[in-house]
């Protein structure tokens, strides 16, 4: 059944990127130091301090940017977002207002399920900013107090805006993974969610057809969302809460304001907090204190020679050249750059792309996980896993067999060949195969019987016999010699 509304959604990311000091200091960005520890005169904002801009972290937010296929604009400058909290010392936060370092850019989505069909979706802005300090509340001792941390102060922020363009929660977790993987794949954040490396708000509200038009209810910014569960229940229990307070209140589009509304995780449900300020009620003016910035042709032209391939060029390139499923391309993509290298170079000395995929993703990953290890602590390289593989598809290694080299090679780091050596593996020809089949037929007449009387699972106790026989034995040939000789009879050439 159709929902009776349209959801729409528009996020906004805060991105961490990853420096060694803060945006307009030299303190350190380190995360777990003790609280207010990492500060300095210019990141509380002590008078007479004067802020300079860290020149890597706009490196960083270029790369990001240009990723995102924004365009750049050849100026840019620095403002002042007027509001107090009691974690933002300055009473102000220096950020991006009319003319952010990047607009006009999009993301490709898709799902390899199909819950939804692949679009793009538009980025408004990508702008530089300084973080906040953290505020710490006390709920355990019952007397509500609460700390303020100001080392995260001044930690440099990329803050990505969408259009409203997605239209579910199953799309904007689309939309954040998808995310997540370009910005780990530029190694510009460790994105790493629990510290609050990236950091997302959801911008909800529904659009109704009404026997009078058209109605949608007010906007409302949920806060601070630290995982992509919480931020699929957050906007699917949202949307439920607004067609509710719809049908209740029939309120329409300017008769409630805007508003933030927090996300309960335990209870599942948002809570509301104030609401929702404009652009005007924060007072921006440009920051007297910073020069603008100033980014040439030259520099672009460098930053997109220098990214390479990019992880949707890495899906598009696997499915479409080599073959693999979207799902298999994406369980290689996710893993980061260093798998990814690992794979191509299985492929390119293998030429077998899903037999590469497969060995990567069914034995290796399991591997790496269960010993906590990185690929490039990976026992077997890339070309002995291509020549493994090659072994398989030239028939000089059964496939009954791999399993038995790919554990020496693991055990002793050596090549196939080694392991094929070493194992005694040989290739079993076709007229052994049917005169063990004949033997083994002949000594199990019951056997035999079942199987003239259709019932073919009774091969499996042949092919155990089988292999104890010889282990080299592959079983697939072998069941299906079987199967056509208990059918003809034994004495078929």
């Amino acid at each position: 059944m159709s929902q009776p509304y349209t959801t729409i959604i528009g996020l906004e990311v805060h991105v961490q990127l990853a420096t060694q000091s803060k945006l307009f200091c030299r303190c350190s960005t380190q995360f777990g130091a003790e609280p207010n520890t990492q500060t300095c005169p210019v990141c509380l904002g002590m008078p007479g301090t004067l802020p300079v801009m860290n020149a890597r972290a706009f490196e960083l937010a270029l790369q990001t940017a240009v990723a995102l296929n924004c365009e750049i604009p050849r100026f840019t400058k620095w403002d002042r977002k007027q509001y107090f909290y009691p974690d933002l010392p300055k009473g102000y936060q220096i950020s991006q207002y009319d003319l952010p370092m990047s607009a006009a850019g999009y993301l490709e989505i898709s799902d390899e399920k199909g819950a939804f069909e692949p679009k793009q979706v538009r980025i408004t802005r990508a702008h530089l900013e300084e973080d906040a300090g953290k505020s710490i509340h006390d709920e355990s001792s019952g007397t509500g107090d609460s700390e303020i941390d100001l080392n995260r102060t001044g930690t440099p922020l990329l803050e990505i805006v969408s259009e409203p363009d997605l239209r579910s929660a199953a799309e904007a977790k689309a939309y954040l993974q998808e995310l997540k993987l370009l910005l780990s794949h530029l190694a510009v954040s460790d994105c790493n969610m629990q510290e609050g490396s990236l950091r997302v708000d959801a911008n909800v509200n529904l659009h109704l057809e009404t026997p009078t038009g058209k109605v949608a209810t007010p906007i409302v910014e949920i806060k601070n969302l630290n995982s992509f569960r919480a931020v699929e229940r957050a906007i699917e229990y949202e949307a439920q809460r607004q067609f509710r307070e719809w049908q209740e209140t029939g309120k329409k589009i300017g008769e409630a304001p805007k508003q933030t509304r927090g996300w309960d995780d335990v209870a599942g449900i948002t809570r509301g907090q104030r609401s929702k300020e404009e652009s005007s009620d924060y007072r921006y003016f440009p920051d007297p204190d910073l020069v603008p910035v100033v980014v040439s042709e030259a520099e672009i032209a460098a930053v997109k020679n220098s990214l390479g391939e990019l992880p949707a060029d890495f899906r598009r390139r696997f499915t479409t050249e080599w073959g693999l499923s979207l799902y298999d391309a994406n369980v290689i993509i996710n893993q980061g750059r260093s798998v990814i290298e690992y794979f191509e170079e299985v492929v390119q000395g293998g030429h077998d792309a899903k037999s590469a995929c497969n060995w990567i993703t069914q034995d290796i990953l399991r591997h790496l996980k269960d010993n906590d290890l990185g690929i490039d602590e990976f026992p077997i390289s890339a070309m002995h896993l291509a020549s493994l593989i090659a072994a398989i598809n030239e028939g000089t290694l059964p496939k009954s067999r791999a399993k038995d080299a790919y554990d020496l090679m693991l055990a002793e780091r050596g090549s196939a060949q080694e392991a094929i050596t070493k194992l005694g593996i040989e290739q079993v020809d076709e007229s052994a195969l049917v005169e063990l089949c004949r033997q083994l037929l002949a000594e199990n007449p019951k056997i035999l019987a079942d199987l003239q009387n259709g019932k073919q699972q009774a091969v499996g106790a042949l092919v155990g016999q089988a292999k104890k026989r010889n282990p080299n034995v592959d079983p697939g040939r072998f069941r299906e010699i079987c199967l056509e000789l208990a059918q003809r009879g034994l004495s078929a050439n």
